[in-house]
């Protein structure tokens, strides 16, 4: 009877010490969390913060917190009624009068000017294209033994640090800024951009058809022609397109200091203070730029089965076209 009662007195020992133990873990566990989520939140706000110093900093340094532009904001009110003419149809409902946009549409014939800002993209992306395989595949290190394909990663990389904007003024000595020159710098500029992403590509080329190809006794040239190649007739295709949209944009950015096309005639309406008429510009470039974007995006989505980034809407294009549009003037794309 001892026995059992010693029994039971040590089983609700060894349970109530287990509780103990536990709840001991638990109430660890809670301080370990919430420390953490102290820490996190702390890290949070230094870093909020540090962005809003940086902000202000560079506001600061952009002359922002002058008072220019405060002074010219009534000039600024009176270019918006002229960006965007109000007209009243069927003399009750207030828009915006399309008639005078497509009027000069019509007159400056833009359909030309975006002739020839696309065949400046065309050119230079066919152009550069066969020079970007060539250096994507040297600079692959299956192809090209280390330290040698850095070479020519190197030199697609100062090719990439330089904006086609660039690169047009560093051809001016060939013929001022011409659309030839414009077609040589987007040649270059697609070296670099093409170039890099095709050898970033290579690194993922399956092994069993090259391995199968090599097993046969096949030389390393013939391994490169019969069994990387082939893997990269879609992601070369996909890729070029999609360098094509980007030099659509840098074509506009180009023409604006001269080069031929749209931005010619968006620089001289701005000069001369059309700005119904640079309106009407820019909404003929927004409609070439995302024409040229569905057409790429829809190309590169039927090679890329299954790619839902790939597979936007028209109002997703409409939507981020102002991001793109200004990465490619800034040159950072």
């Amino acid at each position: 009877m001892s026995t059992d009662r010693d029994s039971l007195v040590e089983r609700l020992l060894r349970r109530f010490l287990g509780d103990t133990r536990e709840d001991s873990a638990i109430k660890q566990r809670h301080s370990e969390l919430k420390r953490a989520r102290l820490v996190r939140r702390l890290s949070q706000s230094a870093l909020l913060a540090g962005i809003v110093v940086l902000l202000y900093l560079s506001l600061q340094a952009a002359g922002f917190w002058r008072t220019e532009w405060v002074e010219y904001w009534p000039q600024f009110t009176e270019a918006l009624a002229q960006y965007f003419p109000p007209k009243l149809y069927f003399d009750m409902i207030p828009f915006v009068d399309l008639g005078r946009y497509y009027q000069f549409m019509r007159e400056a014939g833009l359909i030309g000017e975006a002739g020839i800002t696309l065949a400046i993209a065309l050119a230079g992306t066919i152009m550069g294209a066969p020079l970007a395989l060539l250096f994507g595949i040297l600079g692959n290190e299956r192809v090209t033994p280390f330290p040698l394909n850095f070479l020519f990663r190197g030199v697609m990389s100062i090719i990439r640090s330089i904006p086609a904007l660039v690169w047009a003024l560093i051809y001016v000595p060939l013929g001022g800024i011409t659309p030839v020159t414009a077609t040589l710098a987007l040649g270059t500029d697609t070296i670099g951009e093409l170039g890099r992403l095709l050898t970033d590509e290579l690194e993922e080329v399956d092994d069993g058809p090259t391995e199968g190809i090599r097993s046969t006794g096949a030389s390393k040239p013939q391994v490169i022609v019969f069994g990387m190649l082939p893997q990269m007739v879609r992601p070369f295709i996909a890729w070029a397109m999609f360098v094509l949209e980007n030099n659509v944009r840098s074509a506009v950015s180009l023409g604006i200091i001269g080069a031929g096309g749209l931005g010619v005639t968006l620089t001289i309406e701005q000069q001369t203070f059309n700005f119904t008429n640079m309106m009407a510009t820019i909404l003929f470039i927004v409609l070439l730029v995302i024409s040229v974007e569905m057409i790429s995006q829809r190309t590169r989505s039927y090679l890329r089965e299954g790619d839902d980034v790939e597979k936007m809407s028209v109002y997703q294009l409409i939507v981020g076209f102002p991001g793109r549009m200004s990465d490619s003037l800034l040159g950072s794309r």
